[in-house]
């Protein structure tokens, strides 16, 4: 017995011990990963490829590190090439696209945004954050945070976009960097839009590496958590969702690979507990990264009416389109307003 119990407790010390040498050496390239397997980090094209106007743009992080970003503006009469002088007929609805998504390098997203800037009518600020695409420094969750903070400052300084209209788009990790940001500025963020965003890292860490899940795990988590004072990028979304009070849309890809979709209902559960002005929608075949691919059409018209519930124009901007000969206005809704999702105990 005395032996069956030391070599129990050898084996529990070992998976301990190995599980604090992979999270030492390895969190950050499981956590950031600026270089998918095949692709290089330099972007393969930019936006003049797929016809879209744009602008690049050259920031800097609170502590100086420098960022590079793309901003897209949506021009229903005018495509073609780099141009940082921009018309002024164009609809004035700035979104944040993907500074907050997980991106390896900005390019690989333009498929998608160039789909979004034609349904939405919307202008798309994309960001590589540190350690991504063209910018400099190493991925951190402090890093990060400062980074998409740098720009929405840059986004609120500009005179030629709506700045009362800035709505929040992030996936994945990008969703947990966008919590944070939708937080952190209530008069600066309009509104947040989550697709496949986990609760947190420490809950992420048992699936990626399950023999790890009783020792770390988030405020859910039935184990010890001993090793949770290890994790340097925490990304603790559960623990400040209920704190935004903007409207958010939850977007949940329910064939999620990497993700579990549970993970959006907890989310969900724990904003709606708070905020009235959520809403939870499912997509039955969407995945990890081509939940906007699978949804189709049925995607971009929640979208599309959760901004027109949620950041209306003003009648000044209205009048303004009018007045350009711009027939963009309110669009047309597709069905009855959305209504929360309710959350089954199983």
């Amino acid at each position: 017995m005395v032996s069956y119990m030391s070599v129990l407790l050898y084996g529990v010390g070992g998976i301990v011990v190995a599980g604090m040498a992979l999270l030492v050496a390895f969190q950050e390239k499981l956590v950031y990963v600026p270089v998918l397997p095949g692709l290089t980090k330099s972007y393969p094209i930019n936006p003049a490829r797929l016809r879209l106007m744009y602008e690049d743009v050259w920031l800097r992080s609170h502590d100086g590190v420098r960022l590079h970003a793309w901003f897209i503006k949506f021009f229903p009469d005018c495509q073609g090439s780099n141009n940082s002088v921009f018309p002024r007929k164009c609809r004035k609805y700035p979104i944040i696209g993907n500074i907050v998504m997980i991106i390896i390098n900005i390019a690989h997203r333009l498929e998608m945004v160039r789909i979004m800037i034609q349904r939405l009518q919307c202008n798309v600020f994309m960001l590589s954050y540190r350690g991504y695409g063209a910018s400099d420094g190493y991925p951190s969750q402090r890093g990060i945070t400062m980074d998409a903070q740098a720009a929405l400052e840059h986004l609120s300084q500009r005179t030629d976009i709506d700045t009362s209209r800035v709505v929040v788009f992030g996936r994945s990790l990008g969703g947990a960097v966008g919590a944070v940001l939708t937080k952190n500025n209530p008069d600066k963020v309009a509104a947040l839009i989550l697709e496949n965003t986990f609760t947190s890292i420490l809950d992420m860490a048992g699936v990626l590496l399950p023999f790890l899940k009783w020792f770390i795990g988030g405020s859910s988590s039935k184990g010890p958590r001993i090793l949770n004072c290890l994790v340097r990028s925490p990304w603790s979304t559960i623990d400040i969702i209920g704190e935004i009070t903007q409207p958010i849309l939850f977007l949940s890809g329910l064939q999620d690979e990497m993700v579990p979709p549970f993970h959006m209902q907890l989310l969900y559960a724990k904003a709606a507990a708070r905020n009235r002005r959520c809403i939870f929608v499912e997509f039955p075949t969407g995945m990890h990264m081509d939940t906007w691919l699978a949804g189709g059409d049925h995607y971009w018209k929640t979208i599309q009416l959760f901004l027109e519930q949620n950041v209306p124009e003003t009648k000044e901007i209205q009048l303004s389109h009018n007045d350009n000969g711009f027939r963009g206005g309110k669009m047309n809704h597709w069905h009855q307003d959305l209504k929360p999702v309710g959350l089954s105990d199983d």
